[in-house]
């Protein structure tokens, strides 16, 4: 999902060379992410900063690197910790001028330009046929373990409109949600 987000950005603002990645250290799936987002980079081809926040003090300091080193756009890594503070980080990728990119509808939601996700209300209904099974008498680690199957593109106007962009219609045909 990573490498789609970043080929959407590019698609959004086909100007960026350099994304900064914003990351939580401490998630446990840090480095696959990071791996697809270093793989995404080299075919589009971008170079990748790679910024931490262990949480939301970090953050005044993770985008006055990002204006150091002249970073384009953001890929904001999904995590609870930056999930939790994403209307932080959509004010400052607005004041910062970036384009964002992140992998939950919610972040479009708060302000972020634009996300590519699985659906969460999708996911939850599936987990939820999980718990009937095993209430049912299922052991649990019966069910097989099944991927999402429902993504969502999200693309929020208002932010593209504060950035400066057009958002071409390509991809507002493909969106699953405008946010005006």
């Amino acid at each position: 999902m990573v490498g789609k987000q970043v080929e959407v950005l590019k698609e959004v603002a086909p100007k960026v060379n350099r994304v900064a990645v914003l990351t939580n250290p401490g998630n446990p799936i840090r480095d696959l992410m990071l791996s697809e987002a270093k793989a995404a980079m080299r075919s589009l081809p971008a170079q990748l900063q790679v910024l931490d926040a262990r949480g939301p003090g970090d953050f005044e300091a993770a985008f006055s690197a990002m204006r150091k080193d002249r970073s384009d756009a953001l890929l904001i890594l999904v995590d609870p910790m930056l999930f939790g503070q994403r209307k932080q980080l959509a004010d400052l990728t607005t004041r910062s001028r970036l384009p964002a990119v992140s992998g939950l509808k919610e972040f479009a939601d708060a302000g972020i330009l634009m996300t590519y996700g699985a659906s969460l209300p999708a996911l939850f209904r599936r987990a939820a046929s999980y718990v009937d099974k095993i209430l049912k008498g299922a052991k649990p680690a019966d069910p097989p373990v099944e991927q999402p199957t429902k993504f969502e593109l999200v693309i929020n106007l208002k932010t593209a409109k504060a950035l400066g962009l057009t958002i071409p219609q390509s991809v507002l045909l493909r969106a699953d949600e405008v946010i005006q």
